[in-house]
């Protein structure tokens, strides 16, 4: 199994984005399947379990630490604050310090945990310096309820902002074969500075896989539905790169999800990836992409194959592609 580190930490290379057990693509999953998965992931060597307070407004934090907090030891432990459930019950992205330090001890509180191993800024607050909330989590650090600080989706400016006023341990961005801004400048920038790079989706929100999704069977509630990509004016165009890729894959004697899942490690030793998901069997396929190594004209096939000029459509809204930080292409 590959293991690379993330700050001090050696952990697998996958581990376990949790976010779809509460939020985000659908209805929940039961509690007591979702209980199930999580140790058995753990069981079956996850060591890498990602979170947040934005993840069913508290509800996956909470699942985590009824689930596997008496398993504390066996993992280690992110979640993210600055993205949270507001006053007016709708979600909101606040990153001043005072809001920083509170979603913490949430978290501390749902986790059932004394420290939270990995605390990421979920997104930049445009409103408030980067170095103010960086600054925020820096105290967490020093009152020891947090070990290390990561951010997610923003730039490689901000991270050097962020990263002047204390040590950035890992940035958390999408990325996949299909959503490759963070070639821009994010990746070489974490290589140069010692910052671990954590990719979510890195399956392209199930779409780089044997069972892409079916948009006239998602549930109302699901993400996706929202995401241009996906949407009628792109997602036929973007369903006739599959035939081509799944073939690679094939070639590589991997499943598709595999294989993307390969492709992101195989982009630096300084990446991990965390997919999500509610199925045991796919929780299995997705760790057993960690012993593949694929060879760099694979690679390079892949590139040519799904990028930035074959996908059609942004991953995000206009809307929400202003409240994130990272570069764009042109």
């Amino acid at each position: 199994m590959l293991r690379r580190s993330l700050g001090p930490f050696d952990v697998a290379a996958i581990g376990l984005g949790c976010m779809n057990l509460s939020h985000a693509y659908g209805e929940p999953v039961e509690k007591q399947a979702a209980i199930r998965l999580l140790n058995e992931a753990l069981d079956l060597g996850y060591d890498h379990m990602d979170t947040a307070a934005l993840y069913g407004f508290g509800a996956n934090e909470a699942l985590i630490g009824e689930a596997i907090s008496h398993r504390r030891a066996d993992y280690m432990l992110a979640s993210k604050c600055g993205m949270r459930k507001g006053p007016d019950g709708k979600r909101e992205i606040n990153g001043r310090p005072e809001v920083i330090k509170e979603t913490c001890e949430d978290a501390l509180r749902a986790l059932k945990t004394d420290v939270i191993d990995l605390y990421y800024l979920h997104r930049r607050d445009f409103s408030v310096p980067i170095e103010d909330s960086v600054g925020a989590l820096s105290d967490l650090v020093a009152e020891g309820k947090i070990r290390h600080i990561g951010l997610s989706e923003i730039s490689a400016e901000t991270l050097r902002k962020a990263h002047a006023i204390h040590p950035v341990t890992a940035v958390q961005t999408e990325y996949s074969p299909w959503t490759r801004e963070a070639e821009i400048a994010v990746l070489s920038t974490c290589a140069e500075l010692g910052t671990s790079f954590v990719a979510f989706s890195p399956v392209a929100r199930g779409f780089l896989t044997d069972c892409p999704p079916d948009m006239a069977t998602l549930s109302e509630r699901d993400i996706r539905r929202g995401m241009p990509r996906f949407q009628p004016d792109h997602y036929p165009a973007n369903l006739t790169l599959l035939e081509g890729y799944r073939a690679l894959a094939k070639e590589a004697g991997c499943s598709a999800a595999q294989l993307s899942l390969a492709w992101v490690l195989a982009k630096g030793a300084h990446i991990h990836a965390i997919p999500g998901t509610a199925n045991l069997e796919h929780l299995k396929e997705n760790l057993e992409a960690a012993k593949l190594s694929l060879n760099p004209e694979l690679v390079a096939r892949v590139d040519a194959m799904v990028n930035n000029q074959t996908v059609s459509g942004p991953r995000y809204t206009s809307a929400t592609m202003e409240e994130i930080d990272t570069e764009a292409f042109a």
